[in-house]
């Protein structure tokens, strides 16, 4: 079975090259180890030295030196917008104080949707719109995806 040992960052590889694609959610883009199939049928193990978020455009080296490029599933998030500034960040920490995975859109906020969180929002003010796109959240303080 071929092996993917290295990954290359979108604009730093000719994405014309690409073998195969695969598409994977944000969990599925922070991995260090899986057997992942192709939309061509190329079939690999990821296999990275540690945990690596990966992002749209990506590409993963092959044993063989081809590349299959990496692209986002769209999830289902809503997107959370609030009156001023202020109210942002006041959201932005309740959502941090949860542990929630969250990605910052110009001055819009986007989570996984979650009826909880959802309805916490609009008690605190928040205007919400159901969307589905790429989710790519924030890595954390430490550096990492966020609280597996």
């Amino acid at each position: 079975m071929k092996r993917a040992f290295e990954v290359k960052a979108a604009g730093g590889w000719r994405e014309t090259a690409a073998i195969d694609r695969v598409v994977l959610d944000a969990d599925g883009r922070f991995r260090r180890r899986m057997l992942l199939t192709g939309e061509s049928g190329t079939t690999f193990l990821l296999d990275l030295p540690r945990p690596t978020p990966l992002h749209e455009g990506d590409g993963l080296v092959l044993e063989d030196g081809s590349i299959v490029r990496v692209d986002g599933k769209p999830e289902r998030l809503v997107e959370i917008a609030a009156a001023n500034e202020q109210d942002l960040v006041r959201l932005a920490w309740h959502l941090g104080n949860r542990h929630t995975d969250v990605q910052i859109v110009g001055k819009k906020l986007r989570i996984r949707r979650d009826h909880v969180l959802e309805a916490m929002l609009r008690g605190l003010g928040a205007t919400l719109t159901e969307i589905e796109a790429t989710f790519n959240p924030e890595g954390g303080a430490y550096g990492n995806h966020g609280h597996e």
